[in-house]
């Protein structure tokens, strides 16, 4: 019995550290919606840019320097709104990636944020 308590307090432990280090997108709605720009592009503008999260992980993971960041670069609108968004990724995206990246691209196959 006393195994079994043990078992499930591990399980219940383990499912609160993975829902803990979960990256949380809400934030993001502020600035972003998946199908029109608000202060920032659409996500599924950004989504079409990189074509995965791998390659959006990458330039985050880079420092998300302007010079990278391939919507404001191909786009004067969002190029001279870029460092907006720069607090932001320290903030919320940074140490967070790969989640972050696997975040927006779920929620554009899912329609929301």
């Amino acid at each position: 019995m006393k195994k079994s308590i043990g078992l499930l307090v591990a399980a219940g432990l383990m499912a609160v550290s993975v829902s803990a280090s979960a990256f949380e997108t809400k934030p993001c709605k502020a600035c972003h919606a998946i199908d029109h720009d608000v202060v920032g592009p659409a996500w599924k503008t950004v989504a079409d840019k990189y074509g995965s999260a791998d390659a959006l992980a990458s330039v985050f993971k880079a420092g998300f320097k302007v010079g990278d960041r391939k919507v404001a670069n191909s786009d004067p609108k969002w190029k001279s709104k870029a460092m907006i968004m720069t607090p932001q990724f320290n903030n919320l995206i940074k140490g967070h990636e790969d989640d972050a990246a696997k975040a927006l691209f779920d929620a554009v196959a899912a329609g929301k944020i």
